[in-house]
């Protein structure tokens, strides 16, 4: 048995692409070919929009296979992986700790984490919506078991309210995450994270964190320091440390940063 970490860009969103570009060009053949619309101005103006939405498809569908090489555990660039291993290297949990992973989707930071600390127990949560949905819980479990990984836990849970108490965990980490989430003031989703780190305990939360998705985010780190955190600092992963400045560009991950500390 081996572990199955799926792929950041799922198959089924580059097959939905794919079908609905190959929808467009079918519509846009039949269209000029069989008289469907007889008016001209018509049939030319429908056939542009067609014309221009198939582009537009095909160029999505080409950019997500070449996103699902690059990220895929089986390829050669295996940037997932590399990205993995990189930030569960800032993770080192006292003996009998505790660590959260939030938003874990496959299990794959958390294993990683606890492989790292095998004194120390790491649980991973994460609500598995429906975007991602060959991510699971059971999926989670199953990989732990492949990795020969007992200490560790999985549940479903809202990264924006977390379930848990002030000061519960030694460790939090997260990975691609809070971007993917709704909302106007993400800085909050950190310190929610944060809330429930005990004193003395270490952060490693990996994201895309430019000014648009996340605001002056070297202001937010100046603000830690403020409230008592210690050794904040950003760390740039585009500069080679996980991926290169062309690499993010092209994948869309300009911005990708490293947030680490404690509190």
């Amino acid at each position: 048995m081996k572990a199955d970490y799926k792929n950041w860009m799922p198959k089924g969103m580059i097959n939905g692409f794919a079908c609905a570009a190959i929808i467009c060009w079918v519509v846009f053949y039949v269209i000029n070919n069989f008289g469907l619309i007889t008016v001209q101005t018509i049939r030319s103006v429908v056939s542009v929009v067609l014309l221009v939405l198939w582009v537009m498809l095909l160029f999505m569908t080409v950019w997500m296979i070449l996103m699902h090489r690059a990220f895929s555990y089986k390829g050669k660039r295996q940037m997932s992986k590399q990205i993995i291993e990189g930030v569960a290297e800032y993770v080192n949990i006292p003996d009998g700790g505790k660590g959260l992973d939030v938003g874990c989707g496959s299990g794959a930071l958390t294993i990683a984490c606890a492989k790292r600390n095998p004194n120390a127990s790491f649980m991973g949560i994460d609500r598995w919506g429906k975007e991602y949905a060959s991510f699971n819980r059971n999926l989670c479990e199953n990989n732990a078991q492949a990795e020969g990984v007992s200490n560790v836990s999985f549940r479903q849970g809202d990264a924006t309210k977390l379930p848990f108490d002030d000061e519960t965990f030694d460790v939090v980490t997260s990975n691609y995450v809070y971007h993917n989430i709704p909302s106007k003031d993400r800085q909050a989703i950190l310190l929610e994270t944060l809330r429930t780190l005990k004193k003395g305990g270490t952060f490693a939360i990996h994201d895309i964190m430019s000014n648009s998705k996340y605001g002056d985010m070297q202001l937010f780190a100046k603000q830690l320091n403020d409230m008592g955190y210690e050794k904040v600092q950003l760390i740039d992963t585009t500069n080679g440390k996980f991926m290169s400045k062309w690499e993010a560009t092209w994948m869309g991950l300009s911005g990708s940063t490293l947030l680490v500390g404690r509190k």
